[in-house]
């Protein structure tokens, strides 16, 4: 593993708003998500920095640049009475990876929940994704076989919020 040179991490600031959406966006490719992406920088700038910010961000830089993020936020869990710490997205820029940044983050943020008194530190991971699939593990992480998430979006999260959910008789 190479390390030339070291990870900074620290919480993220206004001004690294379009490297994070750049690098959202990256993720969305190499997911074959981003026909998904409706947001923008001024929608992702309100959801960390507005009058009522709904997630945090950490960013690691290398020489001064911005080369990975973590977005995150807490959840609630009803049988620890507790709150745990979510991690929605964490990406490595391609150039960066191989140097131990992605364990870097994740020690980071684990540190945080612990600070936090986080009951849960979790995230998702495409099933498909065998490396990072085999990452997580390795860092500890047990991955839920048993659990599906469940979505509800667009116009059956309108109709769902009416009363009218799709796909069952009325």
């Amino acid at each position: 593993m190479s390390n030339s040179s070291t990870l900074a991490i620290r919480p993220a600031q206004p001004s690294d708003v379009a490297a994070i959406f750049g690098m959202i966006h990256e993720l969305a490719v190499f997911e074959h998500l981003e026909h998904m992406i409706l947001a923008n920088e001024t929608m992702l700038h309100d959801s960390l920095f507005g009058p009522h910010p709904v997630c945090e961000a950490l960013v690691g830089t290398q020489d001064d640049e911005v080369v990975t993020f973590a977005v995150f936020f807490h959840n609630f869990s009803t049988f620890l009475c507790r709150k745990g710490l979510y991690l929605e997205d964490l990406y490595v820029k391609q150039a960066a990876r191989g140097k131990g940044y992605g364990k870097q983050m994740l020690v980071a943020l684990a540190q945080l929940a612990v600070e936090r008194h986080c009951g849960r530190f979790e995230w998702s991971v495409l099933d498909w994704n065998e490396n990072a699939i085999n990452f997580y593990k390795g860092m500890g992480a047990d991955v839920m076989p048993d659990w599906r998430i469940c979505r509800v979006t667009g116009d059956a999260l309108t109709q769902l919020s009416a009363g009218k959910p799709q796909g069952i008789p009325r």
